[in-house]
């Protein structure tokens, strides 16, 4: 709450006070399975086999969304850092790299089925609603509150996250 607000100094307490009493913030972690195989993501993570050309996909994708007019929400990351790290961030979600992962391992035109333990923040929502009209792809995400079927630029939940 405080790093959505912008209270840096009381997060950092509470941060502290936290560490203190050994209390953990559950990760975000997103997973695909391919040919009988679960993948799992976190957050930045490059210890897929297939990293490298992961994150040349997810490379590809961010230049494609910024020329559909995408502008990442810079807001959804609660981290006190400068905002061009800020897009790095949100464009190496868990999901996201689930999702690019998908992409690569799977034919053209097959549904992409994720799942995902946190709620999917709001940024990747609209972002993941532009993948699928990109991509011509059909991507369900089911994350700790509902299934999300995006499809041709919009989602089942009515953007109610």
């Amino acid at each position: 709450m405080y790093a959505a607000a912008g209270r840096w100094a009381e997060r950092a307490k509470i941060r502290k006070l936290m560490d203190a009493r050994k209390v953990k913030k559950e990760a975000g972690c997103s997973w695909i399975q391919i040919k009988n195989k679960v993948h799992s993501f976190l957050a930045s993570d490059r210890s897929h086999p297939m990293s490298d050309k992961i994150y040349s996909k997810l490379e590809d994708i961010t230049i494609r969304l910024k020329e559909k007019g995408y502008q990442p929400n810079t807001d959804y990351v609660l981290h006190h850092t400068e905002e061009e790290h800020k897009e790095v961030m949100l464009a190496q979600h868990s999901e996201r790299l689930a999702i690019a992962f998908g992409l690569i391992a799977t034919p053209h035109g097959t549904p992409l089925q994720i799942a995902k333990n946190l709620r999917v923040c709001g940024d990747c929502h609209t972002a993941i609603k532009l993948i699928t009209e990109i991509e011509q792809r059909e991507i369900v995400i089911r994350d700790s509150s509902r299934f999300h079927h995006f499809n041709r630029g919009s989602c089942s939940c009515g953007d109610y996250w």
